[in-house]
């Protein structure tokens, strides 16, 4: 008989591990699931089974992708519902499908375009009597193809932002040269009037070239009508390239009908044109599943997860015990730029890199944007050295593995490769991964939020440094290059953010490269790549150092992770033109940003959308109240963005016609002010002129803790509101004076008087000083203010070119001369102060006092900013 009848099952698995020794009767997998394993699966089981949204740590190695599908596989078989797993590639895809085979999960792989899918597949899914291995682009998609899913499975989340975000990101290009000038036309009214011409120039200085303006979100509100027009025509009348037009004809179907609720990124060689946070609750194959799992090696906090999935909330089941500190395989991180023979001649550096590609043979290189990437395509590799694209590994890697020598050069993708054992033994980080899209540069460059993508910039330095260590036993050299990451990398509060295996390794590298010149280097590479005994023995150090480290929060984490629901209702209120709901969730996100590590400069961000939706509110309803408010908003992002050219910018003729005047007065002015106003040092005269002796003595002076005590004393006379040294002799690497100015700025000092006037600053005095800013918001227990500065005071007339390679942009090298002329200038603007009586005076005539004899912050800090160490 050759019909097909149904018996009923009623051997259904009671939990996902039972669920596994019913497979592992006649499956190709493991004979058990490992104990890390067991111990996540009985934790979603029992705690986490009916949360809509749930998001699994498991570490590379630790079997993620068989704990997602037996969550999957249980849901399928007890609930009966059709489960979707998804991957950012369709390589990922393959190997998924391909392990679930091996674990006996029925499935089906559906990648490719939906034209093209085995209709018999999909109909298993359907039914749901197989689990659809699919990709990112089927569910997030203007005419999904994966649309009624009952779960879905997202691997690989912490790299999904730009997946997410792709159905309401309108990218149009300077290469379509027609539709960006008609675009950047019409923007004219929302941007700096300053700005537009400039962008309007094909050749254009560097200045231009990178940065990214945010145009003003009240001009796009006014120019709405017309912009649809301009954005509608460049996308359905063939001014863009075939490539472009697609994508863009899928992103207008979103964005069309909400242009005044997007944020337009304006740069040089294109707009973006895309909500802060992607409106998924709107996008019902996403949001209509009762159930969410996200997958990931590294979850971080800070609420990255959230933005990226417009999520409020998401449970976490984090890293199970035992797995918090190993790691997979082996790296040994170089930086070659620390070398000191490269370091003295960077010219040097191509020779080095291209000969240690051709000793390693195959090298994948990953660089944050195309300019990166070709600029390394063209000056580092070996002559003849074959080159692949992403697109030509997306279906098979042996286009690169076949080679004896191939470089795999990828533009921001940290994930989605794996190169085990001898596919690839050298990974190179071409530059600090913050270069995504125009939204991220706009954060990171442009507004210097760099704490609300430290997680995703951590997440890819860990993702992209192990592309090529995929288990126990594989290996592979890491090479660091550029000086942003380099410095990044460098700083011991970042090492101890990241894993404490990978933080280990860090160390380690930074300590082999500092000090020792590139055959050096070489020579310990060949050690690596031989891999015996003689490594061995280092090896053992590195795990040692691993166990003394434990992961560290970075800064602002708590305030972030407290903010982000609030993030996501605004913009999901925002979408949907309710704009009271709007201001509400706005006003809450500013109230969790205030904490102990205020994020100032996203507090700024947060504060100008205020300004725009409290402007928009008093335009609907006429309501003069809300202009008040929206002065207020107004003046905060003027204060937080305080170091930074991003609202200055915003001076579009949209904005100059309603937002407030600036103060007279800088927000460091008159904290200084107020500081010095309250200070009893002009009160007794012979005290006063008795503590301005000594403090001379010590700044002209070397013995260190004289000049240390002296730069307490100077910080009062700055108008410090807290001035104070480094009294812990058993905490040398503490700064030897901090000044703070409130909340408006922090200087700290790295005073080495006792140095000798000739030969120069070395790479330890570089980093100790670079470090002193994280240290005080350590001890203070909350984050320095925007444009904060550290200052390494040194008679040496200049800096190692190592030391340069190590230095941080809010670093600079002082004299003692120039102390001198701060102290000199603030001693006469006291002593005219206390002729005149400093108690009687008012804050303006004390400003106009100390503003005379150029002795206002706003005045001398410049002087002590005119040497950024990574530029001298």
């Amino acid at each position: 008989m050759a019909f097909t009848r149904k018996s009923t099952d009623y051997n259904l698995p009671d939990d996902p591990l039972h669920l596994y020794r019913m497979l592992a009767v006649t499956n190709r997998g493991p004979a058990a699931v490992w104990g890390h394993q067991q111990d996540v699966l009985r934790s979603w089981h029992q705690d986490k089974s009916e949360a809509p949204e749930v998001a699994i740590e498991l570490p590379t190695g630790a079997g993620k992708t068989l704990v997602g599908g037996l969550i999957a596989e249980f849901r399928r078989r007890t609930a009966q519902e059709r489960v979707a797993y998804l991957c950012p590639t369709r390589q990922l895809a393959q190997q998924t499908a391909a392990a679930f085979e091996d674990y006996g999960i029925p499935n089906a792989l559906l990648i490719d375009r939906v034209a093209s899918w085995n209709r018999a597949d999909r109909a298993r899914y359907e039914g749901a009597e197989a689990i659809a291995v699919s990709v990112y682009s089927h569910v997030f998609n203007s005419n999904p193809a994966l649309h009624n899913a009952n779960l879905l499975v997202l691997d690989d989340a912490h790299a999904a932002e730009g997946y997410v975000a792709k159905p309401w990101h309108l990218t149009i290009s300077r290469q379509d040269e027609s539709a960006y000038l008609d675009v950047l036309s019409a923007l004219e009214p929302a941007l700096d009037p300053l700005v537009v011409p400039r962008l309007k120039k094909k050749d254009v200085d560097s200045a231009y070239w990178s940065y990214v303006f945010l145009a003003s979100p009240i001009g796009i509100a006014d120019r709405a009508g017309r912009l649809e027009d301009v954005i509608s025509s460049a996308v359905n009348d063939g001014k863009l390239s075939e490539k472009r037009a697609k994508d863009a004809r899928h992103a207008w179907k979103f964005l069309q009908g909400h242009v005044d609720r997007c944020l337009f990124y304006v740069a040089h060689r294109q707009i973006v044109i895309r909500p802060f946070i992607p409106p998924t609750a709107q996008h019902p194959a996403f949001s209509d599943p009762a159930r969410r799992i996200y997958m990931s090696a590294t979850l971080g906090a800070g609420g990255e997860l959230e933005r990226a999935f417009g999520r409020r909330k998401i449970d976490r089941i984090p890293v199970p015990d035992g797995w918090e500190k190993q790691g997979t395989g082996r790296r040994f991180f170089i930086f070659p730029e620390l070398a000191t023979d490269l370091a003295a001649d960077p010219t040097r550096l191509p020779t080095f890199v291209s000969s240690t590609i051709t000793e390693a043979g195959r090298a994948i290189v990953l660089s944050p944007d195309v300019r990166s990437s070709n600029s390394f395509v063209a000056s580092m590799l070996p002559n003849g050295c074959p080159v692949l694209k992403a697109d030509d590994v997306e279906d098979d890697l042996a286009a690169f593995t076949s080679n004896q020598t191939a470089a795999l050069v990828l533009t921001n993708r940290y994930d989605g490769i794996d190169l085990p054992d001898e596919s690839c033994r050298l990974v190179i980080l071409d530059g600090l991964p913050a270069k995504g899209d125009l939204q991220e540069r706009f954060l990171h460059e442009s507004l210097g939020a760099v704490e609300v993508l430290q997680e995703r910039i951590r997440a890819r330095v860990l993702q992209g440094s192990g592309r090529a260590t995929r288990n126990t036993r594989d290996f592979a050299a890491v090479m660091v290059l550029g000086q942003a990451l380099t410095s990044y990398l460098s700083g011991r509060d970042i090492q101890a953010a990241m894993h404490p295996e990978v933080h280990a390794e860090l160390e380690f590298g930074w300590e082999n490269s500092r000090g020792h010149d590139s055959t050096n280097m070489t020579e310990n590479l060949r050690v690596f790549f031989r891999h015996e005994n003689d490594w061995a023995e280092v090896d053992a150090d590195i795990v040692r150092e691993r166990e003394r480290y434990a992961r560290r929060s970075a800064p602002s984490t708590r305030e972030l992770q407290r903010s982000v629901r609030y993030e996501v209702d605004a913009w999901h209120a925002i979408w949907n033109n309710q704009w009271e709901w709007a201001l509400t969730a706005v006003r809450s996100v500013l109230d969790k940003l205030q904490g102990e590590r205020t994020p100032r400069r996203y507090a700024a961000f947060w504060n100008y959308l205020g300004f725009s939706i409290t402007q928009r509110l008093a335009q609907q309803t006429g309501d003069q109240t809300y202009l008040t408010s929206s002065a207020e908003y107004f003046r905060q992002a003027q204060r937080m963005s305080t170091g930074t050219s991003w609202l200055s910018h915003l001076a579009s003729p949209s904005d100059r016609a309603i937002a407030p005047p600036a103060p007279q007065l800088d927000e460091l002015d008159e904290a200084a002010l107020h500081g010095i106003g309250s200070q009893t040092l002009g009160v007794n005269g012979s005290k006063f002129e008795e503590m301005a002796a000594t403090t001379r003595s010590g700044l002209t002076g070397t013995e260190f803790r004289a000049y240390e005590a002296a730069l307490v004393a100077l910080g009062q006379l700055a108008g410090a509101s807290e001035s104070y040294g480094n009294d812990d002799d058993e905490n040398p690497a503490a700064p030897d004076s901090v000044w703070i100015f409130n909340d408006a700025r922090w200087i700290t000092w790295e005073a080495k008087s006792e140095a000798q006037p000739t030969g120069m600053v070395g790479p330890n005095d570089v980093r100790q000083a670079g470090s002193h800013l994280r240290t005080a918001e350590s001890e203070r227990g909350i984050s320095a203010p925007s444009d904060s500065v550290s200052l390494l005071m040194s008679p040496k007339p200049t800096v190692m070119s190592e030391a340069r390679a190590l230095a941080e942009k809010h670093l600079y090298l002082v004299n003692p001369q120039q102390v001198m002329e701060v102290f000199d200038r603030l001693l006469r603007a006291w002593r005219s102060a206390r002729g005149r009586t400093i108690s009687s005076l008012t804050t303006a005539e004390l400003a106009e006092i100390f503003q005379a004899e150029k002795a206002l912050p706003s005045q001398w800090l410049p002087l002590l900013r005119e040497a950024p160490i990574r530029q001298h």
